[in-house]
């Protein structure tokens, strides 16, 4: 059974190439979840029609904009303007439900006085723990990115498939496990020779590229100098829309 990738979203937080943030939505039998939903991926979804409303889980890596602050548009847009019936379930990284209630409340003040009228179940993973989330085995691991932003990387098995992605983190002693016989590895690449603190660079990755022992490997969450250089490398790159079976 295959699984279909979309990447909704594959830049940075700065909109680097005019790509728009992080989001990637995978249709599994009978289940349609995202990974990670910045504050674009509602004009993402928009742009290459998948409805807000068929999203029936969002799984966040961590607590920054570009990575989580999509969810507040979508809960306002499925009270207000889709009338979402269907239960939603969102989780993260520990602290999730606070987080994301005071994200809300700073991008929408007031919305806290209106109550959905669908489920919504909000799941707090702590890393290197299993968890089911319907048909979905999930198993987060530690990521170095922002302290305060509580970084994890992500490994998502469902269908007999596996998609594993780093979420935003430069490399560690978790990554290969992380990898290790995934149908599908995704790794940001944010740049092409220089290091940065918290991010994964070209270099880095493949100094280590023999430990990822993953069937497929796209990279992602590319900044300005890792853009210029992608057409040149032999490793296969996002781009918004890119669509992927596996």
């Amino acid at each position: 059974m295959s699984l279909k990738v979309t990447f909704a979203g594959t830049g940075d937080a700065f909109a680097s190439g005019g790509r728009l943030n992080t989001c990637f939505i995978v249709d599994a039998p009978g289940l349609r979840f995202a990974i990670d939903f910045g504050a674009t991926s509602l004009s993402a979804l928009n742009k290459i029609g998948i409805a807000h409303n068929s999203i029936d889980v969002i799984l966040l890596t961590h607590f920054h904009a570009d990575h989580c602050a999509g969810v507040p548009s979508l809960m306002m847009d499925a009270m207000l303007g889709a009338k979402r019936e269907t239960p939603l379930t969102v989780a993260g990284p520990v602290e999730t439900q606070a987080r994301m209630k005071e994200i809300g409340q700073a991008l929408y003040p007031g919305s806290q006085a209106m109550t959905p009228k669908f489920d919504v179940t909000m799941i707090e993973m702590e890393t290197l723990r299993e968890y089911r989330i319907g048909d979905l085995k999930v198993t987060t691991y530690p990521a170095i990115h922002t302290v305060q932003a509580n970084p994890t990387s992500m490994r998502v098995e469902v269908a007999g498939k596996v998609i594993a992605y780093t979420g935003d983190s430069a490399w560690n002693e978790h990554i290969p496990d992380l990898a290790r016989g995934a149908d599908l590895f995704i790794s940001e690449c944010y740049f092409f020779s220089k290091a940065v603190p918290f991010h994964m660079n070209y270099p880095d990755l493949k100094a280590h590229w023999d430990e990822l022992e993953a069937k497929r490997v796209i990279l992602t969450h590319m900044g300005p100098e890792m853009l210029a250089h992608a057409d040149g490398i032999e490793e296969e790159c996002a781009w918004d829309g890119l669509v992927v079976d596996i």
